[in-house]
């Protein structure tokens, strides 16, 4: 079974509250007390984040997080009593993503949770979209999703100035002067390329979640 978020906490009781109080604002989450119960939990499930005590009843927080940080990145976020801002550092230096001192607020707690689980998914979300797009300027065409999509020179050269400025915000002008050299054309013919490369890469052209328009702005591609 796959949870976003498990508690390795020898503190039960607060374990269960919080895993409990995640589970209300739609955050899947399980705890468990010990190092040996973290091992029996990952051979059955999967998570996307860590909540990992110091202070274990015969571990350290510390000794798990350097074994899992030998073969991967899960995040860790350290909740611990231990108040020394060496403990901190130590976490944060053996490759702890964050570290929180008990005792926490649920609400700031989740909020951290939250802005961890984001960017996780937005990293996937951008690796998983640079494997299926690239383009190939030796034959004005993009590859997507198995696919090769042939493009007009302008379109190619549109789409490769958003390619090179993927997730940011392209003015129209900018717009104008990478791709057409000036920075005077009209919105109608940088509106009729956006429409024509949306009809060819977008699933929805009417609903474009690639190539966004950013009102009164310029556009960006989301990738």
């Amino acid at each position: 079974m796959h949870y976003q978020c498990l508690i390795v906490d020898d503190e039960l009781e607060l374990a269960q509250m919080t895993c409990e109080y995640f589970q209300m604002f739609d955050v899947s989450c399980a705890y468990v007390g010990s190092v040996a119960e973290y091992d029996e939990f990952m051979k059955e499930n999967t998570i996307d984040l860590l909540l990992l005590d110091v202070n274990l009843q015969q571990d350290s927080g510390f000794v798990l997080c350097k074994r899992i940080r030998e073969n991967s990145d899960l995040p860790i976020l350290f909740i611990s009593a231990r108040q020394s801002d060496d403990d901190m550092l130590t976490a944060l230096q053996i490759g702890g993503d964050d570290y929180i001192k008990k005792p926490y607020t649920l609400s700031i707690l989740l909020a951290k949770v939250r802005v961890m689980l984001k960017r996780m998914s937005a990293s996937t979300a951008y690796n998983q979209n640079q494997e299926i797009l690239s383009l190939d300027r030796d034959t004005f065409s993009v590859h997507m999703d198995g696919k090769c999509i042939p493009l007009k020179a302008r379109e190619f050269r549109l789409l490769e100035c958003l390619y090179e400025h993927r997730n940011t915000i392209v003015t129209k002008e900018n717009l104008f002067q990478e791709v057409w050299g000036d920075a005077f054309f009209s919105d109608g013919t940088l509106n009729v390329h956006i429409r024509k490369l949306r009809e060819k890469l977008e699933k929805n052209p009417n609903e474009p979640e690639m190539i966004t328009t950013i009102w009164g702005t310029g556009y960006m591609l989301k990738i």
